[in-house]
């Protein structure tokens, strides 16, 4: 108050010498007025920790933030362009719903097409006037008074026409570049109300660096065009559009700037919506909305709550609300702050310690073996085409022209494998023939435009033609997925089948004919005019990897040099711009699984050059991918009712599964994410390149304890989460793809936990849903001893569905190892039983020896002459039952 007493002072002194009763009075007035223009001009409170700075100082239109530095040991960041500006929108009646697809021009309203029946009207709710963020009436503000508390937190206070608003804004001591902040609002009049983050500060275009809205969109630019930013996630729209909470992966929309500060705004846990709240799909809920903009079309992640017109949104007179979030700012780029709030704040490894398991991986590989035996669960069935008997699974999904008559196979190399590696004379003698039979009929090798490429996904068996899924087209990218790495994975098996490499052959030179001089491919032809078709998109997608294969299996180098111009490409146009393209014709080709599929491709290409540049760019195409792996809500032992059985929330929670595809039109809004991980074995990788924790909890995430959507009849897992555990339904070939992802993640896990000393080789990427690979065509090493991958079911007997292995025969014969695992998130002890006469059945050998190896190779253990033993496992550990055997039968 000195400052403010001096005034007085001054003003009293000059007026004494001029006339001592009016002018006194007037130099009065005059002094308090200015008095208090010195206050609004010098009033500043602040916050400040190690880590981060935030001052607000009083002016005219109330406290705003005069700036916010960010502190390390480089020195400190600044914020420009502080503001600080607070917003709700509110609304007397309910929003309209009508779609506004009509009022944002003919793309918009052109897209998808009439074809699409799967997105059309998920995309005409997008454009409504909520999500386009244009519905009610914004109340922007700045606080009119702040309180400093004891505690150091900062109490803002501002009373406008429809509301009174009180904020609390605090530091976390526990990560302290994270600003906690309490939003309360009472009203004055019935209505919907929606609460917006603060505007911390205004970010221009030119300061953007990057931008992402996890599992919607991304970019390090604004677009204008509504359908690749909003539709596709290509850059950021340039309309403050509000996404939804069931395809934000993760509840935190980031922005980092130009130097290198990175900003989150972060919901507390529990506001978005619950996919199963108690007894009945809540999937589609909106709680939650996510923006990069504020409501003026300015740069800044800004999230809703409630969101206007839906639950929780009305308020009557009097009533009040509360908003809990926070804002994390630090140095550094969009990964690092998304992985703090994944793991600092929603604990996505949490999740891991609440995991069980009613069956073992292992266990349902031998079930679905079975269910893959049957002809009638399996739908198998055999046709006659063009005088050869081609055989495949029935296909009931979405396929143009089909008449309940598609067929498909899924993965070749799961096929070839799960018969090589179980012996399996069932499958080699009634599947594998007519499979390759249907692989050479699905290519076309008639004189022409197509000659060489695919002729398409699917058989058509009363039409008596092959299709592609949706629409008169052939896809380069189907050439890379059903020509090549089919055929590529059963050469592996058998490379003396010269039909199959003179076929690969043709595939990979009509891949070189179909790529462009700068490396990329066409998104589709049509089958009739041979014209591009879809010629808005760009082939965001792996189809380069054809010619990896190419290379590997025929060891041309022209092969390889194509592979390396296209990866080029793609690195340049889709990797450093995070646009991605999907694979699934039904949804348009938005984004899906195909983004991670990328990863393992330009890690092949990294293997087969020995250039950096295609790891990093694998790691970073798999930091893309995180963003489409549910990490909200945070799981709990909460008794759920589903489908009129008890459930415990974690059993059926969406943390750690992936997208088929998300953003705003994928079928993960309507149908939530799925059950097919084949990730996971490739996550498992990169933890090995990154010792990045994200990547391998998130794969142990997705793989372990999914009981809950497993089918008791036939161990194969349900698609789609909504689904539950309903199985195949009317997708049988889906069996294959799930021995071939829980394979890949097993052996990946055992690499992984070995640290190198047990591997195996491994094939080329299964199509369509991601990156998992085929195994068993080649020996590998157990330690120091070359052996193949076995599995026979009924000689180890372990009897915890947390515990899974994997068996190995030496090359000479002589001895037999099972690869345990314990993937459990603590140490156990476990015993381990060997049936001993069953050893000898499989093998035509006496045991002589029994030993438990360490995930090194040294004994830790001996087994009983009657085959038990009782070890301690660390978690997530490795042992290795070795079982040595007599050097003849």
């Amino acid at each position: 108050m000195g400052l403010e007493r001096l005034y007085v002072i001054v003003f009293v002194t000059k007026s004494i010498s001029i006339n001592m009763n009016i002018k006194i009075i007037i130099s009065l007035i005059i002094g308090f007025s200015l008095l208090g223009f010195c206050v609004h001009a010098q009033h500043v409170v602040k916050l400040s920790s190690g880590k981060l700075s935030v001052e607000w100082q009083q002016g005219p239109s109330g406290y705003a933030i005069k700036s916010i530095r960010v502190l390390n040991s480089g020195g400190k960041k600044e914020l420009k362009s502080p503001s600080g500006l607070y917003t709700f929108l509110f609304s007397k009646h309910r929003p309209d719903t009508t779609s506004m697809i009509d009022q944002l021009g003919a793309r918009v309203a052109q897209f998808p097409g009439a074809s699409y029946k799967y997105i059309i009207n998920t995309w005409r709710q997008d454009l409504r006037p909520v999500p386009m963020n244009t519905a009610g009436v914004a109340t922007q503000f700045f606080p009119s008074t702040a309180v400093k508390n004891r505690d150091n937190s900062i109490t803002f206070t501002a009373s406008t026409s429809r509301a009174i608003v009180m904020s609390t804004w605090s530091l976390d001591a526990a990560f302290p570049t994270d600003m906690l902040v309490e939003i309360t609002l009472k009203a004055k009049e019935d209505g919907y109300y929606s609460f917006a983050t603060p505007t911390l500060a205004d970010i221009s275009p030119e300061n953007l660096q990057w931008g992402v809205i996890p599992g919607v969109f991304q970019g390090a630019y604004i677009e204008s065009d509504l359908v690749r930013s909003y539709a596709y996630g290509h850059g950021i729209p340039d309309k403050p559009v509000i996404v939804r909470d069931r395809t934000t992966s993760t509840l935190s929309p980031i922005i980092t700037t130009e130097a290198g500060i990175s900003i989150a705004a972060i919901p507390a846990p529990g506001l978005a919506r619950d996919p199963w709240s108690s007894t009945t799909n809540t999937h589609s809920d909106w709680k939650v909305g996510f923006s990069l903009m504020n409501r003026q079309s300015v740069l800044f992640p800004t999230c809703y709550y409630p969101v206007l017109g839906e639950l929780d949104s009305y308020l009557h007179k009097n009533e009040t609300k509360v908003f809990k979030f926070r804002y994390c700012i630090q140095s550094g780029d969009w990964f690092k702050l998304f992985e703090h709030v994944v793991n600092d704040i929603y604990r996505f490894d949490d999740f891991l310690k609440l995991k069980r398991a009613k069956q073992s991986l292992t266990s349902r590989m031998l079930a679905i073996d079975t269910y893959l035996h049957s002809d009638k669960t399996s739908q198998w069935r055999i046709e006659d085409f063009n005088n050869i008997k081609i055989g495949a699974q029935a296909y009931l999904g979405g396929v143009v022209g089909s008449d309940k008559d598609a067929m498909k196979n899924s993965d070749y190399g799961a096929m070839w494998m799960l018969a090589a590696i179980m012996s399996d004379s069932i499958l080699l003698k009634t599947r594998l023939p007519y499979a390759r039979n249907f692989k050479l009929a699905q290519q076309q090798i008639t004189d022409g435009f197509f000659k060489g490429a695919a002729a398409g996904q699917y058989y058509l068996s009363k039409a008596k033609h092959f299709t592609e899924e949706w629409g008169n087209y052939v896809e380069p990218v189907a050439l890379t997925y059903y020509i090549m790495a089919d055929i590529g994975n059963i050469l592996l098996f058998d490379s003396t089948d010269t039909t199959l490499r003179d076929r690969l052959r043709l595939g990979a030179d009509k891949l070189l004919q179909w790529q462009h001089a700068d490396g990329h491919w066409e998104v589709g032809y049509d089958r009739t005019t041979t014209k591009p078709v879809f010629t808005d998109l760009k082939d965001y997608r792996p189809t380069f990897y054809g010619l990896v294969i190419a290379y590997h299996v025929l060891g041309d180098k022209k092969y390889k040099e194509a592979a390396i111009k296209g990866a080029n490409w793609f690195i340049k146009e889709a990797v450093n711009k995070g646009r991605f393209l999907g694979v699934c014709g039904d949804t348009r080709f938005v984004p899906d699984f195909a983004t991670v599929q990328s990863a393992e491709a330009l890690l092949s290409l990294y293997l087969m050059t020995k250039d950096k540049k295609y790891l990093n760019a694998a790691i970073q195409t798999s930091r893309f991918y995180t963003t489409s792996i549910y990490t909200h809500p945070m799981a709990s032992t909460q008794k759920k009712l589903v489908n009129g059985v008890e459930k415990q929330d974690w059993e059926i929670s969406q943390v750690g599964l992936s997208f088929e595809h998300g953003g705003a039109i994928g079928s993960a809004n309507k149908r939530g994410p799925i059950l097919l991980a084949s990730h996971a074995g490739s996550f498992v990788r990169m933890f090995q390149y990154t010792g990045d924790s994200l990547f391998i909890n998130m794969a142990r995430a997705a793989a372990l304890g999914r009981d809950a959507f497993v089918d008791s009849a036939t161990s194969v897992a349900s698609y789609y989460w909504d689904d539950m555990n309903k199985g195949a339904g009317p997708f049988p070939h889906h069996g294959w793809w799930q021995i071939g992802w829980l394979t890949d993640y097993l052996l990946s896990e055992i690499d992984l936990r070995s640290n190198g000393k047990i591997h195996f080789p491994a094939g080329f990427i299964t199509p369509k849903v991601g990156p998992h690979k085929s195994y068993g065509f080649a020996p590998g090493k157990v330690f120091d001893e070359e052996a193949n991958l076995v599995l026979p079911g009924d000689i180890l007997h372990i009897g915890n569905a947390l515990f899974d292995y994997f068996g190995a025969r030496s090359v000479k014969g002589n001895t037999l190892y099972f690869l345990v695992l314990n993937n459990n998130d603590e140490d156990a002890r476990q015993s381990v039983h060997v049936d001993i006469a069953a050893v000898q059945r499989y093998t035509g050998r006496t045991v002589e020896q029994m030993v438990m190896l360490d995930e090194k190779g040294h004994i830790c253990g001996w087994v009983d002459e009657d085959g038990q033993m009782e070890a301690g496992f660390p978690k997530y550990g490795l042992r290795v039952v070795k079982i040595q055997l007599s050097d003849s039968k």
